[in-house]
């Protein structure tokens, strides 16, 4: 646990992706949370108040789409950024569909994903 108080969401049913970004993110001083689904996203999300969301496309149950959507329908979340991330090839069109601020293709750059959730952050 960290001080600095800075905390993150990852949505994301893969083991893989969710591992190595908690790996990077954790050293660089982030209290990660991560979800295998996105169901009953408000409760989780309500339960942390992180600086940032990851996003997966492809998340189980509802998709990352409405899930995003039901983040920034709600009053008391909608600040939240959210970073929509996807290996489909049309993931900014997805982005825009979903209301994120920012988006990640997969596979994507380490210092990408450090870059674009620093941005979002400062925005």
């Amino acid at each position: 646990m960290t001080d600095n108080g800075k905390k993150i969401i990852i949505f994301d049913d893969d083991e893989d992706i969710l591992s190595v970004c908690t790996y990077v993110l954790e050293e660089q001083g982030w209290e990660v949370h991560v979800f295998t689904d996105c169901n009953n996203i408000i409760e989780k999300v309500n339960g942390i108040i992180p600086d940032v969301i990851l996003m997966d496309n492809w998340i189980p149950d509802t998709g990352g789409i409405v899930a995003t959507q039901a983040l920034k329908n709600d009053a008391a979340l909608k600040h939240i950024p959210v970073v929509y991330f996807s290996a489909n090839s049309d993931i900014q069109l997805l982005a825009e569909k979903a209301g994120a601020e920012a988006y990640i293709a997969k596979p994507f750059d380490l210092e990408d994903m450090e870059r674009i959730i620093s941005g979002v952050i400062t925005a």
